[in-house]
């Protein structure tokens, strides 16, 4: 895609603030970036800037002197600024002296000019760095609400165009428009000083005219590029979320019906760019001919005068010099309103993101969460996604410490909303949560989050080792200790099997590990971290019966002694708990110990039968392909043969699936 990119439709936004932005606005939110308070090496960056700017100006505004003093030597004109009775003439007057003076400038206006590009560029990437952390770190505070109503690749592209966003404002405005406004105003003077006011009324006629007609054409094709730009978003976002469901597609055979979306999306974007690039191509035309105008006019006024023995050959060529030159930064103002006015769309876009409110906060005065024993009481608690569809209707209850309460229930009951909110994902809509007697929303979400371990239904892992993602529960663990817990999470013996064993990459998503092996590295880590306070949602969901007993046993052992909130699917992974707590419809409808509820002959009863009944149809299938595949197993005596798992880079035995 073209760095010519405009709005991006995945803000969240509505369309009418996006033009309130202004230059002066942004500049405003920008300038504590650029000069930083606690940064006097960047505040003398931007000040020794400042200097060599000027300085290359005058150097440029020189550099037509020079040609004017060679092209009147070269004539014999009688206009030197030192005369030829003069014996000083020769030495420095003469046509070689003031040609190579000539050279000289040039060089010393693109030293000056690339001296001051390169002194600002730390100034510019500094406020990008800072304001670009500052956008990734409150989307981070943003609530979970907020991620899933967003698609990823729409997010990034805010991020992505905000971040080029700030390096253009910056660069642009102090080192294209500040420049070329100095450099007007200073032909200006020089225009007035050696010719007269006619001069400066036709290059200001041409200026204004130049300029009002760059806005007109820029405003006429801000919407064609919007439009171009909420194409490329489009694609880009289909793109992702295509590749991140690479699997989904390969199971339905739909890397057609893919492609055709991903086609459409491309064919809108190839239109809109077509239109942009064509009205780029107006926008150039008339620039080029208002220009010509204004350059003409001054030229035959020049060339009249020296008819009438009032100008030079020096002067005519003087004022071509510095109308030419006049056009490159004019040139400029064109592409730098252009890149402005788009600048400003994207960075409003990200300071969109930065003044969303995050829908969890941590109270005034929050205080650090204490863990005396881990008790978790739930009081009254009420809470609804949306408020027409209420989730959680009054649930109260306790967890003792040290003890283990499992939540089951039909799908869609509330069981994980109850992790949800435990964590301050989101926040009840009344009601308490309280640990150890401190209401969880005045304690401070750092604190909390670090005294509960939580192993998700569904682990997504970071593409990196497998080392990093077992560290990630506790960042400051040595390499024994990650071990321990892949031992304990019984993923060790599988790991040292790979020949880079815990340098193995797990892929994007960690898609390169089985279901079950993702789920013990996430169990390894919350190990790892060792928090008082433990929820297991659907921990053992991805694994078979023989490797959930040995994770069960794990999970049993890292339990003890420890608060635990089991939300379970398998019944038979919870029939030990100290309580199990029956949700029905966001509400409490049974609760007792495994074998209470089982005499009740309720609901939990029910689903404990249907769940046998599941089991033991399975074990007959099973039992019938043995007794079918029975004169095909290998010969007594002989090992059943190795799997190679690619993504481990070895083989793998299949007693570890």
């Amino acid at each position: 895609m073209p760095p010519d990119s405009a709005s991006d439709p995945a803000a969240n936004q509505p369309q009418a603030s996006l033009e309130q932005g202004t230059l002066a606005g942004t500049l405003r939110r920008l300038w504590p970036f650029i000069w930083p308070s606690d940064r006097a090496d960047l505040k003398m960056r931007v000040l020794w800037s400042v200097v060599l700017l000027l300085a290359a100006k005058v150097a440029t505004l020189v550099l037509p002197f020079t040609f004017k003093w060679t092209t009147d030597a070269l004539t014999g004109a009688n206009t030197a600024p030192i005369q030829p009775d003069n014996w000083a003439f020769w030495l420095v007057a003469s046509p070689i002296v003031m040609t190579a003076s000539y050279g000289a400038i040039r060089v010393l206006m693109a030293v000056l000019t690339q001296w001051r590009d390169g002194i600002f560029a730390r100034v510019a990437m500094h406020a990008v760095r800072k304001l670009a952390t500052i956008t990734f770190v409150h989307m981070h505070e943003l609530s979970l609400r907020f991620h899933l109503e967003r698609k990823t690749g729409g997010l990034t592209r805010v991020l992505e165009r905000g971040r080029n966003a700030i390096e253009t404002i910056v660069r642009m405005v102090i080192l294209q428009l500040i420049p070329t406004i100095v450099e007007v105003s200073l032909l200006t003077a020089v225009l007035l000083w050696q010719f007269d006011w006619r001069y400066v009324l036709v290059t200001l006629a041409m200026v204004a005219a130049y300029l009002y007609y760059t806005y007109i054409a820029t405003e006429w094709r801000i919407e064609i590029r919007r439009r171009m730009n909420d194409s490329d978003t489009e694609a880009n976002t289909k793109a992702i979320d295509s590749l991140l469901n690479y699997e989904t597609v390969k199971y339905f055979g739909a890397e057609a019906r893919e492609a055709e979306r991903y086609d459409r999306s491309m064919e809108r974007y190839e239109r809109a760019s077509v239109k942009t690039y064509t009205s780029l191509a107006v926008l150039n035309a008339g620039q080029a001919v208002i220009f010509t105008i204004g350059l003409t006019a001054a030229m035959l006024m020049c060339a009249q005068g020296v008819r009438q023995g009032h100008n030079t050959v020096g002067d005519f060529v003087m004022i071509n010099s510095m109308m030419i030159q006049l056009y490159q930064p004019l040139n400029f103002m064109g592409m730098v309103y252009r890149e402005i006015k788009q600048a400003i769309i994207d960075i409003e876009k990200m300071f969109g993101v930065l003044t969303r409110d995050a829908e969890v906060k941590d109270a005034p005065g929050a205080k650090p969460l204490v863990v005396t024993s881990g008790q978790l009481r739930f009081e009254d608690v009420r809470f609804a996604y949306e408020p027409d569809r209420p989730i959680l209707q009054g649930l109260s209850f306790e967890v003792p410490a040290g003890k283990t309460v499992a939540i089951v229930g039909p799908s869609g009951a509330g069981k994980s909303t109850i992790s949800r909110l435990l964590f301050r994902l989101y926040d009840v809509s009344s009601g308490r949560i309280l640990i150890d007697g401190q209401d969880i929303r005045d304690v401070t979400q750092v604190s909390l989050r670090a005294q509960i371990g939580m192993v998700p239904q569904d682990t997504v892992l970071f593409n990196d080792t497998i080392r990093y993602n077992i560290r990630y529960g506790r960042w400051d663990a040595d390499d024994a200790a990650v071990e321990e817990a892949a031992r304990l999470a019984q993923i060790d013996g599988l790991i040292r099997m790979a020949p880079k064993g815990y340098e193995t990459q797990v892929g994007e998503r960690g898609l390169k590990l089985s279901g079950g092996e993702k789920q013990r590295v996430a169990i390894a880590r919350t190990i790892l971290k060792g928090p008082p306070i433990l929820v297991l949602d659907e921990a053992t969901s991805a694994l078979d019966s023989h490797t959930e007993h040995e994770i069960q046993e794990a999970l049993d052992r890292v339990s003890r002694n420890r608060t635990s909130v089991v939300i379970a699917h398998r019944l038979s992974t919870i029939v030990a708990a100290d309580e199990i707590i029956v949700l029905d419809r966001g509400s409490i409808a049974e609760r007792g110990t495994h074998a209470e509820l089982l005499a009740k002959g309720g609901l939990y009863a029910s689903m404990w039968n249907r769940q046998r009944e599941a089991e033991a149809a399975r074990e007959k299938l099973a039992q019938i392909g043995d007794d079918v595949s029975a004169p095909n197993r290998n010969p007594p005596g002989r090992s059943e043969p190795e799997v190679t798992r690619p993504d481990l880079d070895g083989p793998v035995a299949t007693a570890a699936e």
